[in-house]
């Protein structure tokens, strides 16, 4: 997968071109500035300083209409990242894709379709509906009511980024840049933002609902198809397009109807995302490197030069960060597990080409789909379709062997969840969950009667339970 995240590349990465530890193949090598020739050990890295000061001069100009550090607008969360501007550029790359407005006939079909997919699933499963409204989105509006939710989603991990273009910047060129370092991580900060904003607007190409990348994006209880997002999944399947939006609007109820139910769930993920951007670092030597071999002068070849499209910033693999991907891909995988037995048992009966849909999207997932790219583009997570499948096939086991409320009475807690060891070997969970007696027929009860505690406030109305997620464990991304 060539997706990175925004403009980085892993370590000993193939398609790294940047020549870095090669002797001198990379982009500036043997130069140390435009003028080319070897800097002596007390020359500044990068040339004449006096260049140095014009190009920031000149990024100061590019950014003129950018607002500075500490005047906090709208779209500011802190980080340097101006997410405003990241949906404006959002929006113009949908602008570009062509973007048509819902009809009034295309909205009702999408929400009588999750209506009466939500219907089926309660056969499925014991966790009541969690959805709350039905909406058909144009792209646009798509990342209009999801740029909250990638704000917090990418802030960890675009602050991290910024941050370090000041912090991990050589000790010469701090040396030298000294009060202007603010206005480099000025830069570093509307750079990300700029690509931010064109992923997402790549991203929202290809989407099908609010929940493709694992997380309900508009939030819990906001269940949302995309029309043209439905029309591109089904080319080629040769399948009635009323079946394909009814199969596809099961998947989307049934995972509103996980996080509107597992309270810890949403937080649970997002913390996984602010563990991994916790422990980022970043070798700046391909900083120098570049700088140090591009005109200063012309501003169009310095912004190509910092926009990381060969790889400006490599963060360093750490044992602390594999482990945290772990997680969020177990984690995930379960998720998606879960979601795919829940809908093949709803759906089973009902559709007839429901084999060839799950299949298709089986596919999907193996090609790389919205979810896949996404966090590879974020995080540099790929999620692996062999470990859906054994997911999938977990949830199937503990299905068989204690129902529906045995299988979904274990989302009753993080403690209680298979681990990624435990999908290696389904079985051997399943069994072991078997004979552990009283304490795990105990919980089944225990979660049994809060599902029907929950069923009783839903039929009057109260609708908070699918608040949970926001105050769960680890909250405040």
């Amino acid at each position: 997968m060539s997706d990175l995240p925004f403009g980085f590349s892993m370590p000993n990465d193939p398609d790294d071109e940047s020549g870095r530890g090669s002797g001198g193949s990379g982009p500036g090598a043997g130069s140390g500035g435009p003028g080319g020739g070897t800097p002596g050990p007390g020359d500044f890295p990068f040339g004449d300083p006096q260049q140095m000061a014009q190009m920031l001069r000149q990024f100061a100009d590019m950014m003129a209409a950018a607002p500075a550090p500490g005047s906090a607008g709208p779209g500011d969360t802190g980080s340097g990242i101006n997410w405003d501007m990241a949906k404006n550029i959002a929006r113009h790359t949908v602008s570009q894709q062509g973007d048509a407005s819902i009809g009034p006939l295309q909205y009702a079909q999408v929400s009588e379709a999750l209506r009466l997919a939500d219907l089926w699933l309660n056969e499925a499963t014991p966790l009541p509906s969690g959805v709350q409204t039905t909406e058909a989105w144009s792209r646009a509006e798509w990342v209009e009511r999801t740029m909250s939710t990638w704000t917090r989603l990418c802030d960890p991990l675009t602050s991290r980024i910024v941050t370090s273009m000041g912090q991990n910047m050589p000790e010469e060129m701090q040396s030298v840049a000294g009060p202007l370092m603010g206005m480099m991580q000025q830069m570093g900060g509307m750079l990300v933002g700029q690509q931010a904003g064109q992923a997402i607007g790549e991203l929202a190409g290809e989407v099908i609902g609010s929940t493709d990348v694992g997380l309900p994006l508009a939030g819990e209880g906001r269940a949302a198809l995309l029309p043209h997002g439905v029309e591109k999944f089904g080319e080629g399947l040769q399948i009635p397009e009323e079946e394909v939006r009814l199969y596809l609007a099961a998947r989307e109820a049934a995972l509103h109807r996980l996080y509107a139910h597992v309270p810890w769930l949403r937080s649970h993920v997002l913390g996984l995302v602010e563990e991994y951007a916790a422990g980022m670092s970043f070798d700046m030597s391909g900083l120098e490197e570049r700088l140090g071999g591009i005109d200063v002068s012309d501003p169009a070849a310095l912004q190509e030069a910092l926009s990381g499209g060969e790889g400006l910033f490599q963060p360093e693999d750490t044992p602390q960060q594999k482990a945290s991907l772990s997680r969020l891909e177990t984690s995930l995988a379960l998720v998606e597990g879960w979601v795919s037995v829940v809908v093949d048992e709803a759906v089973r009966d009902r559709l007839p080409q429901a084999g060839a849909l799950a299949e298709a999207t089986r596919r999907r997932r193996a090609t790389g789909g919205p979810a896949e790219h996404t966090f590879a583009t974020l995080v540099g997570l790929e999620l692996r379709p062999r470990r859906l499948r054994e997911a999938a096939a977990l949830w199937s086991a503990l299905t068989e062997a204690r129902g529906g409320e045995g299988r979904d009475a274990l989302w009753e807690h993080p403690d209680l969840m298979p681990s990624g060891s435990d999908l290696d070997d389904p079985e051997g969970f399943v069994s072991g969950a078997g004979s552990g007696g009283d304490q795990l027929d105990l919980d089944i009860s225990r979660f049994t009667e809060g599902l029907e505690d929950g069923g009783k406030d839903d039929e009057k109305g109260g609708g908070e339970k699918g608040d949970g997620p926001e105050s769960g464990p680890r909250d405040g991304a």
